[in-house]
């Protein structure tokens, strides 16, 4: 007896919603990702992208959506690969590359996402966001590392290297630094120590003859730096840091599970605008409920998250964007000051963090930080008028820093995203960033605006809260490239996709 051949379309209509499912769950994963590991983000979006990959051939459908974002997101995308060909280092441009295909998860959320799945993903964000933040007031009182009490002559902390070296290298002495008391080490080889035992520990485990990497606060400042030759001598010997401590330092920059305040900051402010945005629209359609209580919570805990990471720029771009969304949706005059009042109070809180955890005068702006800023983007603005049109290239500055006139041996970038990209690509990328930043701002408060009397009353807040987290977002990038640190970018062209989903005005192909 023959058997019925297999029908193609069936077979179809079970694949999809597989690929679908997988698509769906890679961008969950991304959501619980993006505030604490890169890496995490990043392998989170290629299960996102290979579940759409597979959905699409199966179905023969995109999911994506046309909109009026799409035209200066390509010609930025194009002005760049073109900058990089004609580049001061083509080399090292070209290479850069890599680095702006983040703009694709704009694309990937909106082709899977939908108005549920996208809430559930800010939800589960927020929340992410929110267990971080409770890690690091865990970790303030615990205290991080070992506070250097004494260090020996011959310690090998007595010679760090500042700059990276190949392993089988011996650094020269421009290349070293040397800790001394006060110093905190909190990371040797990769690993957490505690005490001066967990050090001598981490030394005689690791292998001779390579560099231990070293993670330093000094000055309220986070340093990593490449390290210590490892010689067999020095693993024989009883205590080879030579270091004495004193207990574990209490005031430092929060970062959560990372090692990078700067990118969880950053993500903080859109979170917490999220989570203020969902809370007022809560309020405004059904009062005080669970809901706008939790949410609530939520914001406060990340907002005293972002006091605690000591970022003097994104404590005021939470302040101004927090007061967006507050203005746009409070309808009372006593809701509206009560809000602001609140906020208010974390920016003052966050000002006594600051200026007990950072170096003197850091409040006045007369710190080493950003002495050295002011220092670099003065060159940096200077400099864009001689390649105005498609700049000196991406990241070509690393092997022409003193010729081109930067101060130092310390290599950073201008701390600016609008300086960077015309530095970077020229002055048409930067028109083609702020066209971006322009329509997503029309995009969001229309959606807010059109949203709010429809009762769908979390669909309205997310929108409402992205107001506030792009105003956020911008106000941070005018002296942080907020928009090229790698986490940071993505999770604002995950905002993006939200928000265009949201919206719901562009039609899927």
């Amino acid at each position: 007896m023959s058997s019925k051949p297999q029908n193609p379309t069936a077979q179809t209509g079970r694949s999809a919603p597989l690929f679908h499912n997988l698509a769906v769950l890679g961008l969950f994963l991304f959501a619980v990702f993006v505030p604490h590991s890169i890496a995490g983000a990043e392998i989170s979006l290629a299960i996102a992208a290979i579940g759409w990959l597979g959905r699409t051939l199966v179905s023969r459908r995109t999911g994506l959506r046309r909109s009026k974002l799409d035209l200066p997101i390509w010609l930025l995308v194009l002005w760049t690969i073109g900058s990089a060909l004609l580049s001061a280092e083509p080399r090292i441009s070209l290479a850069k590359l890599q680095s702006v295909t983040v703009f694709l998860a704009f694309y990937f959320v909106q082709a899977i996402a939908t108005r549920r799945t996208a809430v559930l993903m800010v939800s589960l964000m927020i929340l992410s966001g929110v267990a971080g933040t409770l890690f690091s007031i865990y970790d303030l009182a615990r205290g991080r590392g070992v506070v250097i009490a004494s260090i020996a002559p011959d310690s090998p902390f007595r010679k760090v290297v500042i700059t990276p070296q190949n392993s089988e290298q011996i650094p020269s002495e421009s290349q070293q630094t040397s800790l001394t008391s006060g110093d905190t080490v909190w990371r040797v080889g990769a690993e957490r120590v505690y005490s001066a035992q967990d050090i001598d520990r981490v030394i005689k485990n690791s292998p001779a003859e390579r560099l231990a990497s070293v993670s330093v606060i000094r000055h309220g400042e986070h340093a990593e730096w490449p390290g210590f030759l490892v010689t067999e001598q020095m693993r024989q010997t009883a205590s080879p840091s030579g270091i004495t401590g004193r207990g574990s330092l209490h005031r430092f920059r929060a970062s959560g599970w990372t090692k990078h305040y700067e990118y969880f900051a950053e993500i903080l402010q859109i979170l917490s605008q999220l989570a203020l945005g969902l809370a007022l629209a809560n309020f405004q359609n059904h009062g005080a409920n669970r809901r706008f209580k939790l949410a609530l919570m939520a914001t406060a805990i990340l907002a005293f998250g972002i006091a605690f990471t000591a970022m003097r720029t994104v404590l005021v771009a939470f302040a101004i964007g927090g007061c967006v969304v507050v203005w746009r949706t409070a309808k009372r005059a006593a809701s509206r000051f009560l809000i602001t009042a609140a906020i208010a109070f974390i920016f003052s809180f966050g000002v006594v963090v600051i200026w007990q955890t950072r170096a003197t005068h850091a409040l006045s702006l007369q710190d080493d930080s950003a002495s050295l800023r002011l220092r670099v983007a003065d060159v940096g603005s200077r400099r864009i008028l001689i390649h105005p049109i498609f700049g000196h290239g991406m990241d070509a500055v690393k092997a022409h820093w003193n010729e081109w006139g930067f101060p130092g041996n310390e290599m950073i970038h201008l701390h600016s995203t609008p300086l960077q990209l015309a530095f970077d690509r020229g002055l048409p990328a930067l028109f083609f960033w702020l066209w971006i930043m322009f329509l997503f701002w029309r995009l969001v408060t229309s959606g807010e605006f059109a949203t709010r009397d429809t009762g769908d009353t979390n669909r309205h807040g997310v929108l409402l809260g992205a107001t506030g987290a792009l105003a956020g977002f911008f106000v941070s990038s005018l002296v942080n490239y907020n928009f090229g640190a790698g986490v940071v970018a993505l999770a604002f062209w995950w905002l993006m996709g939200i928000g265009l989903v949201l919206r719901g005005e562009a039609r899927r192909e």
